[in-house]
């Protein structure tokens, strides 16, 4: 029996409609995790150091960061973390890590008993590299997130109390929405990016400390793909259909997202801790939306997209449905004050930097 994604003491009666078409069957298991009835909210952040270029980078900006995730008392540390890098479109090499907290006082207080934050407040913009520190603290009710596997928890999931069972809002344009709690009475609608007062031109960031304020609804995507356990065949007829498309589809949105209201995306790679090389067949696109609607704008309008979406459908039915390529996601909408932007001597179309250009 399928189940309803929004756990039952979330559930409210709904003003905006559910989308699930009558009858419909996911034609794929799709599962959710189901966090501790105690969790309000979590806090994913992302923390990191941004270089000219990969030879610049000696490892010891990764390596200051990583040494604060085992600092502090053990119960106030992240729950999960990793370590990733991208090269973006700038040509700047971006490496760091991407930390889960099971609520936001958790996370506050990492940050004064670890003492990150005294760290962070002392950093200079005059150094030769950069850093950036981006806090995403949802309520639940804001956060979705879904598995094709239900034994391999991503992200936000590693805190989880267990996993779903298949889900019933799965499969078809507009399951997103419709696993949101807070959208059973929301639009969820954003200050779309043509229409800001944006300033014409980019700005000059470098040598600078710079704070990008909240937007209402912002809303945030991380999907992963995890190939790392697929057999040769499945192996093979994934690289040479399934992540070229992805690719096309990431590098639409990082170079011309504006278009369809993308702040921001890159594809990350997570990367091995120790020697952060990218060989862990692990791949995840991290975007930044003005709001849910244009996300799922281009998920259902933009060709890029469809090209991943319908390929998908062939991959899967070419293998019965029988995958062991891993995916997931996980969507924040954002109230202005559940995010944080900060950047040191970062370029201007890093992140939410980008969000100042006109």
């Amino acid at each position: 029996m399928l189940e309803c994604a929004i756990p039952e003491k979330m559930r409210a009666e709904r003003t905006c409609p559910v989308g699930t078409p009558q009858n419909f069957q996911p034609p794929f298991p799709g599962y959710c995790a189901r966090f501790p009835e105690k969790m309000d909210n979590l806090v994913m952040a992302i923390i990191g150091a941004q270089f000219s270029s990969p030879s610049a980078d000696d490892g010891t900006a990764i390596a200051q960061v990583k040494e604060f995730m085992a600092k502090g008392p053990e119960a106030l540390r992240p729950a999960f973390w990793e370590v990733v890098s991208v090269t973006d479109k700038k040509s700047a090499f971006n490496i760091g890590v991407i930390a889960y907290w099971s609520g936001t006082e958790v996370y506050k207080q990492w940050t004064l008993e670890s003492e990150f934050l005294k760290w962070w407040e002392s950093l200079s913009a005059e150094k030769d590299h950069g850093w950036f520190l981006e806090v995403l603290s949802p309520s639940l009710e804001r956060f979705e997130t879904i598995f094709s596997n239900h034994s391999a928890p991503e992200g936000a999931a590693n805190m989880q109390e267990k996993i779903s069972g298949e889900l019933e809002e799965h499969g078809y344009w507009g399951s997103m929405r419709d696993r949101l709690a807070a959208a059973q009475t929301d639009q969820l609608t954003g200050d779309k990016w043509e229409a800001s007062a944006a300033t014409e031109g980019s700005h000059n960031t470098l040598g600078k400390r710079v704070q990008v304020q909240g937007k209402k609804n912002l809303c945030i995507i991380r999907s992963g793909q995890d190939w790392s356990g697929t057999l040769p065949e499945e192996r093979k007829l994934y690289l040479e259909t399934m992540h070229p498309v992805l690719i096309e589809g990431m590098n639409f949105l990082r170079d011309n997202g504006k278009d369809v209201g993308c702040y921001s995306m890159n594809l990350w790679d997570v990367v091995d801790p120790t020697t952060h090389k990218a060989d862990q067949e692990r791949t995840f696109g991290l975007g930044y939306f003005d709001d849910l609607a244009s996300l799922e704008y281009w998920s259902k309008s933009h060709q890029t997209h469809i090209n991943i979406f319908g390929g998908f459908l062939v991959y899967a039915k070419k293998l019965n449905f029988q995958l062991s390529l891993k995916l997931f996601h996980e969507i924040l909408v954002l109230k202005p004050e559940q995010q944080s932007f900060e950047y040191i001597n970062c370029h201007e179309g890093t992140g939410m930097l980008n969000s100042l250009s006109g």
